[in-house]
């Protein structure tokens, strides 16, 4: 059975001191320890999960500017194809006017060279058809 004795109150005044003691010394600044940790933990956390927000939307913008590029891009390219297909029928029109031209001019050409060759040939066969009449006249 237990005893209550002068020692009994003497050991438990000692434990409650030292409960006191040990609670200010030890325990408190263990609590506030502990409460520091994980209020840090908690902030980097909700900083984890707003860095994470915030790079899910610089992601959904980088992707709506990338599609927009592209957008763009092809648009550019289209422009540029058409205006390339343009200037190749103006230059393909240009050569061939030119080609056209030259041609005509050829003809022309050869027309007053056929022409100059025939009067020539005229003249030639003139002269001699009557060299011909003369010798055979004189004969």
């Amino acid at each position: 059975m237990l005893e209550l004795n002068v020692w009994f109150f003497v050991l438990l005044i000692n434990f409650l001191v030292l409960i006191f003691i040990l609670n200010g010394i030890l325990f408190q600044p263990m609590l506030r320890l502990f409460q520091k940790r994980d209020d840090s933990i908690k902030g980097s956390l909700k900083m984890a999960k707003e860095m994470d927000v915030r790079k899910e939307e610089a992601l959904l913008l980088m992707s709506r500017e990338l599609q927009q590029a592209r957008n763009r891009a092809k648009e550019l390219f289209e422009s540029m194809r058409k205006e390339g297909m343009s200037r190749q029928k103006e230059m393909l029109s240009a050569a061939n006017e030119q080609a056209h031209d030259l041609i005509e001019k050829a003809k022309d050409e050869l027309k007053t060279e056929a022409e100059t060759a025939r009067k020539t040939l005229r003249d030639d066969v003139e002269k001699f058809s009557d060299e011909i009449v003369k010798k055979l006249v004189g004969v």
